[in-house]
């Protein structure tokens, strides 16, 4: 039984058939050619925009941790005697977040954004997300996106010019402006994350025996969800797939209201957050069975 080529073992190459010494050998290619230039200039451009996209995802990484941290720390007000205190703190790291997406704009500048969207647009939402939760515990209300991108621009001193002397008057300093603006889409997104953040503030606020905070969150959520219930499927793939999540939230807060309302004055305000804790392990078993 003969064996066939390609039913068994390893097929030959075609230039295996030749001896190793008359393989196609290219004579040395001319490194001053147009082409060889052109090839190598494409090389530099795409190794520094793989540079710079690296380090737009290490900024984005260090603004979502910071922007973490800050919610954290707003979730505090709940339960400290202090607001005013957490309010400045809270600001006060704000402001160093604002400090990186400064790092992003300088970055970005003279560049497309959208080519590095994907890179950095972890981090602005969760900016988004600790900016509108600070604005919301602070006015009740729904911060904007222009207000948002007014507080992203920055004016920096230009340390670029050669001509600049360390004897130079303060006048004769020149500045540079960066600014850097939120997408509809960042801002979508960072407000349906808020909503979870406002979810857990509602619990906390009941364990604490705090019943006005409820209703409050409840009639913001429920006019957060009509909003984004116009949008619908019409809207980006990402801020639809969030929708069931804000129902989710919307529903405990909700809920919570409804206890509050009907058995808040039979129930010890102690006793609040377990009775809120049950009837949110009843929605979610029967969320889960639906």
């Amino acid at each position: 039984m003969s064996n066939k080529e390609g039913s068994g073992g390893f097929r030959k190459r075609k230039h295996d058939n030749f001896p190793h010494n008359q393989r196609r050998e290219g004579k040395d290619v001319n490194s001053s050619s147009p082409v060889m230039l052109a090839f190598k200039s494409f090389q530099q451009e795409l190794d520094a925009r793989h540079d710079k996209y690296e380090r737009l995802v290490k900024l984005s990484r260090d603004i979502t941790v910071e922007s973490k941290r800050t919610i954290f720390l707003l979730h505090r007000i709940t339960s400290a005697p202090d607001m005013e205190e957490i309010l400045t703190e809270s600001e006060n790291k704000l402001d160093s977040v604002r400090q990186k997406i400064l790092q992003v704009a300088q970055e970005l500048a003279g560049e497309d954004m959208h080519q590095f969207h994907r890179a950095i647009t972890t981090g602005l939402q969760e900016y988004v997300e600790a900016v509108s939760f600070q604005h919301f515990i602070k006015t009740r209300s729904l911060i904007s996106m222009d207000e948002i991108n007014k507080q992203l621009i920055f004016t920096t001193e230009d340390n670029g010019k050669e001509n600049k002397t360390p004897s130079s008057d303060a006048q004769d300093k020149q500045f540079v402006t960066w600014r850097l603006k939120i997408t509809p889409v960042d801002y979508l997104l960072g407000v349906a994350d808020l909503t979870g953040e406002l979810m857990r503030m509602c619990i906390n606020s009941v364990g604490n025996g705090d019943i006005d905070t409820p209703f409050e969150v409840s009639q913001f959520l429920r006019q957060v969800y009509d909003g984004f219930s116009f949008i619908g499927n019409t809207g980006p793939y990402e801020v639809s797939k969030k929708l069931y999540t804000l129902k989710q939230s919307l529903a405990k807060v909700e809920n919570a209201c409804y206890a509050l309302k009907v058995r808040g004055s039979e129930i010890p305000k102690h006793m609040l957050a377990d009775v809120f804790s049950v009837k949110t392990e009843m929605i979610d078993q029967e969320e889960g069975i639906s």
